[in-house]
């Protein structure tokens, strides 16, 4: 099968739709098939930490004003060019908002079929960012999700949204985790001597440093004894988190087997976004064996067994965020049983699994297309 994967984010760049398509890509690529990428071009002198797997076609981009880290696709030729000049058999729209927009309307012009993957939840960062234009962003999503033959939503909240606002076709498919990579065993007893030098226990957050992410809500974490907050990652809220969370370890960006260590050697992982469509690190930390704090929205509420494997608490709460690590802190042996639970419950979570099951997707597709046709 030839697949164009047209995503809005390709490494280098670190974020739930890179990683997602450079995992699709191997995934691809591993079964026999012929991917290929098209994504914005990174930012120059950034490089990736390892080769892609397949063909990337990059096309001219510029940053988001005030979001440097995040690339936009500006107007190209190239995206129908490559879905001609890679034969398509099917188009994978990665997160499709700009340059996504512009490979459903080559696709559809050209007749290949289309499966869009929705993985950001663009409306709530049109509230975050500009106090408005939900209703606009929504208008969006459901004009390009509405013209692909299939929807893939990450979780059963994301799954509801679509549906809620329009979107037909729409079925659940979750994401992988790499459960050789993130593991238990990786915790490192020099690691955490370095990062807690008192023997503090380790609270962590991974992930980008954006106003929606709103990390500020760890504060009160920060002031609970014997605690010391990690974070790990980059972005735009970098410095006034660094005010607003005292005695905090700020990390910057980690990947690969660094970044493994830094999960398994947490004692607990605390995420505060509400507007994840499913949050990767969320399973990472629950493969590293740490229990996991997060809020009750979006996708957490698929990953997370409140009172299992952690504790979900209402969005936007610091004071919940607080009592809730604060109780897992003051509980050995419940943080041990959460830890060992969350191991279990994303064990058979792998990328392989999952891969096979998005290959599934498309060979739907494509019998539905053979199917309208022959009718």
């Amino acid at each position: 099968m030839r697949v164009v994967i047209v995503t809005e984010s390709f490494p280098p760049d670190v974020n739930g739709v890179a990683h997602c398509a450079l995992q699709t890509a191997r995934h691809l690529v591993e079964r026999g098939h012929a991917p290929l990428v098209v994504a914005p071009a990174s930012a120059a002198g950034a490089e990736p930490d390892a080769p892609a797997p397949c063909p990337v076609v990059r096309v001219p981009s510029l940053p988001l004003p005030g979001y440097p880290q995040v690339r936009v696709a500006l107007p190209s030729r190239r995206v129908a060019a490559a879905l001609t000049e890679h034969r398509a058999d099917v188009v994978h729209l990665a997160g499709p908002f700009v340059l996504g927009v512009r490979g459903m309307a080559a696709a559809t012009r050209l007749g290949i079929p289309a499966v869009a993957v929705y993985q950001t939840d663009l409306a709530g960062y049109a509230r975050t960012y500009m106090g408005a234009g939900e209703a606009a962003a929504w208008r969006r999503i459901r004009s390009v999700h509405a013209a692909a033959d299939l929807t893939l939503a990450p979780s059963s909240a994301a799954r509801d949204d679509l549906e809620a606002h329009g979107v037909p076709r729409v079925r659940l498919w979750r994401r992988g985790v790499d459960t050789v990579r993130f593991r238990p065993g990786h915790r490192d007893e020099a690691l955490r001597r370095e990062l807690a030098p008192d023997g503090e226990l380790l609270v962590g957050y991974v992930g980008r440093l954006a106003p929606e992410k709103h990390v500020e809500l760890l504060a009160g974490v920060c002031r609970l004894p014997g605690v010391r907050v990690v974070v790990v990652g980059d972005g735009p809220s970098l410095p006034g988190l660094t005010d607003s969370l005292p005695g905090a370890v700020f990390l910057g960006r980690r990947t690969g087997e660094e970044l493994a260590r830094v999960f398994a050697s947490l004692d607990v992982f605390a995420h505060t976004g509400p507007f994840e469509t499913f949050c990767q690190t969320v399973q990472e930390a629950m493969a590293s064996g740490v229990p996991v704090v997060a809020p009750a929205a979006g996708g957490p509420i698929d990953l997370v067994g409140h009172g299992r494997t952690g504790f979900l608490v209402p969005p936007h709460d610091a004071d919940a965020v607080r009592d809730a690590v604060a109780a897992l802190i003051a509980d050995p042996a419940l943080r041990s049983a959460f830890g060992t639970a969350a191991r279990a419950a994303v064990e058979d979570r792998t990328w392989a699994a999952v891969g096979d099951q998005l290959i599934a997707h498309y060979e739907d597709v494509l019998a539905g297309r053979r199917t309208a046709v022959a009718a």
